[in-house]
């Protein structure tokens, strides 16, 4: 039959191609070569597909129309979104904003914010106020609180007292 050293030189062969003898390829008989390495994803664009799956599962729904979303920090700056998309689920009390921001002093975006401020913001604006009045520089036009339009509250007949 087979003598020992045909034997022997098979095995060896045999050890050869199967652990990183001259082998190229990467899997058994009949596979095909390896050319180059699969470029893998950037982490950029592998966050985005694992935030847009973690998104579908809350359900969030895109809310069309809205043109500019603002955070007020405690410091007195404002992170300010222009045109941003925004996304809810109302289910789970989450809403996404994404897009281009910018963070701004309270001062630059004074006149078309006023509205939006909240109870804490107001005292915020006074500080404004007071420094604009004590500085000079960068002032800001002070709050007109005159209240004008209400009269005040008189005791008795009230038509009486708008009739005179």
């Amino acid at each position: 039959m087979v003598d020992a050293s045909e034997m022997a030189e098979a095995r060896a062969r045999m050890i050869a191609m199967r652990f990183g003898g001259k082998s190229t390829s990467t899997g058994g008989k009949g596979t095909v070569r390896r050319k180059k390495k699969a470029a893998s994803r950037s982490s950029a664009a592998q966050t985005d597909v694992k935030l847009s799956a973690a998104l579908k599962k809350l359900g969030a729904t895109n809310i069309p129309g809205i043109e500019e979303v603002n955070f007020f920090k405690e410091d007195g700056k404002v992170i300010h979104f222009v045109n941003p998309k925004v996304q809810a689920s109302i289910a789970a009390n989450t809403y996404i904003i994404s897009g281009h921001s910018e963070t701004k002093p309270l001062q630059e975006l004074l006149p078309s914010i006023v509205s939006q401020l909240g109870v804490n913001d107001f005292s915020q604006l006074q500080q404004v106020a007071q420094q604009a009045a004590a500085g000079g520089v960068g002032a800001v036009p002070a709050v007109d609180d005159d209240d004008d339009d209400v009269p005040d509250l008189v005791d008795g007949n009230f038509e009486e007292v708008s009739e005179a």
